[in-house]
């Protein structure tokens, strides 16, 4: 089937008893046991809850793996995976990465011996000469954040298994939409599942799928074990959300595409960062790799006011943090997503106080070019 008919299914066989069409909510701690030595199949929501599984077997529906899990987080799921690692291992990082990413290795990891270096990951011969006798892994984003370089996950994921190492992506720009990773070579990937895959702005969420079984079980021992587990009200959401994914993402890549070539024409703009444009260096291999450009916008605009001026001057598009819902939203990376990165690294990456990001929404676009420029402009006339 296409991504788009087992997104729509997710969860649908579930309730046998009633046949209802929506999976139910299953809010409940525990379960009761038929008998002495007897289950269900469910014990204690922590460890498993039907809610959940819907959800946790629907991803890995749609992304090729043999389970998939679901988190509290984006950051519950990161904080999980790192349970793999054991002091002393080294790990290779995107260096353009959401920031939150950034400061839990930082800031959290280190300091219990897990060592990273941060590389170029649109660049293979960068990655290839960061490898230490003791790198465990590569954890890359397919389409960084915020400045949008693609990542050769195929090419990547073949030098991971060279060197005998796992190669975990952060695909949370794109989607099994728009790129399947775990058929690319990848072992593991990972979304802020709050942002596409709700794509309601109305959820927090952190999802994992994974592609081998034995890899897989060490995974859902973490996740049983430190108990970050997404709640069944939040699992039902988020299979309401994925069963619009695609054709939200067809909506908004659409929009997004309008959107960057206005924003190229513009005279307050000095450049735009967006891979469905033909000019921008990872367009050809996202042509081959993946089924879109997804619909994340940088831009850099040519005074330091207009970035007060664009996000408080806006009206459909709201200057809020998160990515990836029905609402177009704005953000501001180097004071926002990206503040725990030290200066001198935002600037040396290209994170200025002249750049913002934009994550379209499914509005019209027509009405969405019209707010920018009205916000370029200063605001509507009083």
């Amino acid at each position: 089937m296409k991504i788009a008919t087992e997104a729509a299914q997710i969860g649908l066989q579930r309730d046998t008893r009633t046949g209802a069409v929506t999976v139910p909510i299953y809010q409940t701690a525990t379960f009761r046991h038929p008998g002495l030595g007897q289950s269900t199949g469910y014990d204690y929501s922590r460890s498993g809850n039907p809610t959940r599984q819907a959800l946790e077997e629907g991803l890995a529906v749609l992304e090729g793996g043999c389970r998939g899990f679901a988190y509290a987080s984006g950051m519950a799921a990161i904080t999980s995976l790192m349970f793999l690692f054991k002091q002393g291992d080294h790990l290779i990082v995107t260096e353009d990465l959401y920031g939150g990413s950034y400061r839990l290795f930082e800031k959290l990891f280190q300091q219990f011996g897990l060592s990273f270096s941060y590389v170029d990951t649109s660049d293979i011969e960068l990655v290839r000469q960061a490898i230490r006798p003791n790198t465990r892994a590569l954890f890359v984003e397919s389409l960084t954040n915020p400045l949008l370089k693609v990542a050769d996950v195929e090419k990547l994921a073949a030098l991971c298994k060279e060197r005998d190492m796992l190669c975990i992506v952060d695909n949370t720009f794109l989607t099994p939409y728009l790129l399947r990773c775990l058929d690319l070579g990848a072992d593991i990937t990972v979304y802020s599942g709050s942002k596409y895959l709700a794509g309601h702005n109305d959820t927090v969420c952190g999802l994992v799928a994974v592609k081998d079984p034995a890899l897989a079980e060490q995974v859902y021992f973490h996740q049983n074990g430190a108990g970050a587990v997404l709640g069944p009200q939040d699992s039902w959401l988020t299979v309401r959300g994925i069963k619009t994914l695609t054709i939200r993402m067809d909506r908004q890549q659409e929009n997004a595409l309008a959107i960057a070539q206005w924003l190229t024409l513009h005279p307050q703009v000095a450049k735009v960062h967006y891979p469905g444009l033909p000019d921008h260096p990872g367009h050809e291999l996202m042509k081959q790799r993946g089924k879109g450009f997804g619909a994340m916008i940088a831009f850099e605009v040519t005074e330091p006011h207009l970035v007060n001026t664009l996000l408080m001057k806006t009206r459909l598009i709201s200057f809020a943090e998160s990515l990836g819902g029905v609402e177009s939203l704005i953000t501001f990376p180097a004071v926002q997503t990206h503040a725990d990165i030290e200066p001198e690294t935002l600037k040396r990456l290209g994170i200025n106080h002249l750049l913002l990001r934009l994550s379209v929404g499914i509005e019209d676009k027509d009405d969405l070019i019209a707010d920018l420029a009205q916000a370029f402009a200063g605001g509507e006339p009083e």
